[in-house]
């Protein structure tokens, strides 16, 4: 079956993204191999299965979980992120305010699916006015909106916002736990001096200390996976122990208990109830565990050998449309295909490729804009035919969904998942 053009009078909601409804009457039903490539495709029950994982992970290690909602950004996803045959949670981290306004829009707090939205960036003074619409949105319908500091200027900020609105902000403090990403070392005397700031604020109320350890994605096996959950836990752990210290030499209001936010997918795979057990301080917080990338994942995932393959829920369709025999190194084939470096990132990840191509032994090897350079993972690898679709595993499912305006869902259990069962019509812009 040939593919259809796109109309070019297809209807758009407010914010330009495609109207769901065309989406699903255009596409809903239709072949994989029908679509325009190149074209994002998701397994609907992969990725359930893999909430499911998680929020059962979650429980085992004793902790309440936040699900990171940027990877997809989606109010379906989000559903089965916190409501899963496992478990259910309510706590969501969003990285725009459009995947605030876009939970909200969509009726998920209404419905109470999601309470408590975090906005993960370290707070900004062009978005406090945003967030405080947003506060006063979800305190409608019970919910909060709680936001990142790590700097004692953004305390400023909301003390200096509130002189004229009078309302108070619920805080992560940001630890850095040796990533280097965001946050403060509790190593440095700018620590004490942030965490001072925010006790004695009068519209800010410290809720806890968040660690991401984006350094996991380097681990290989699960007790490196663990070793760096347990340095996650110990960096927050530490954070809580010294506010409660200066919340007596301040003689600043006390808090019952303190969140200590802890995670990313490859730690939160290792969380159980062994590593729990291998917490050897005090903690001085309940333990939150957060992830993004688990739902779908990808294959720089696949490398930390904390999943098998077939949980990759994710994967990019694209066409073969050039074949360039014996060009390659040792005069290997290669061939190029319509998929290039926004459908699929610049990532390489430590594979050394852009992606590779399912059930055959091809690569993307190389890549520019609008295409990739497919190169063979072995020297008798089978001839690739003009015109055919390839489906294609990328190294990082975060900036490879980012790029494309919906998203096409598949079911496993339905057609061998390779028929059009929904449209997922992501959030876009910040």
């Amino acid at each position: 079956m040939s593919p259809q053009p796109i109309q070019t009078s297809t209807p758009f909601d407010i914010g330009g993204s495609p109207s769901k409804d065309f989406l699903k009457s255009k596409f809903q039903g239709q072949s994989l191999k029908g679509l325009r490539t190149p074209a994002f495709v998701i397994d609907r029950g992969v990725f359930a299965e893999n909430c499911a994982r998680m929020q059962a992970s979650s429980r085992e290690w004793g902790a309440s979980f936040r699900a990171h909602v940027k990877t997809h950004k989606t109010s379906e996803g989000v559903k089965h992120q916190l409501q899963t045959s496992s478990g259910n949670s309510s706590a969501v981290i969003v990285s725009t305010l459009a995947e605030a306004w876009g939970i909200v829009n969509s009726g998920l707090v209404k419905d109470g699916v999601v309470k408590d939205i975090l906005y993960g960036l370290p707070m900004a003074v062009n978005k406090v006015q945003d967030l405080s619409d947003l506060t006063k949105e979800m305190g409608k319908y019970g919910g909060v909106i709680r936001v990142m500091i790590d700097h004692p200027k953004q305390v400023e900020f909301l003390e200096e916002f509130e002189k004229t609105h009078g309302g108070k902000w619920s805080a992560f403090i940001k630890v850095d736990g040796g990533q280097k990403r965001a946050g403060v070392s509790t190593q440095t005397p700018q620590f004490k001096e942030l965490v001072a700031k925010a006790l004695q604020s009068i519209v800010v109320s410290v809720y806890g200390f968040y660690c991401h350890a984006g350094n996991a994605y380097a681990s290989t096996s699960l007790p490196e996976a663990t070793d760096f959950l347990s340095s996650e836990v110990e960096a927050v752990n530490t954070a809580a122990q010294m506010a409660k210290c200066l919340v007596k030499e301040l003689q600043a209001p006390e808090r019952e208990d303190y969140v200590l936010s802890v995670g990313s997918t490859p730690t939160a795979h290792a969380a159980s109830a062994e590593t729990k057990a291998k917490l050897e301080s005090l903690l001085h917080g309940s333990l939150e565990l957060h992830a993004g990338n688990y739902p779908m994942l990808d294959l720089q995932q696949l490398h930390t050998s904390l999943i098998p393959r077939e949980r990759i829920a994710q994967k990019v369709i694209a066409t073969v449309i050039s074949y360039y025999p014996a060009r390659g190194q040792d005069g290997n084939d290669e061939a190029m295909c319509d998929a290039g470096a926004i459908a699929l990132s610049k990532d390489t990840g430590p594979s050394g490729s852009f992606g590779e191509v399912v059930g055959k032994a091809w690569k993307v090897g190389r890549i520019s804009q609008e295409h990739g350079i497919l190169t063979k993972t072995s020297a008798d690898a089978e001839e690739l035919e003009l015109g055919s679709t390839i489906e294609v595993v990328g190294q990082h499912a975060c900036l490879i969904a980012a790029a494309y305006p919906y998203y096409y869902i598949v079911d496993s259990s339905v057609d061998g998942g390779q028929t059009v069962v929904d449209i997922w019509v992501p959030w876009k812009g910040w």
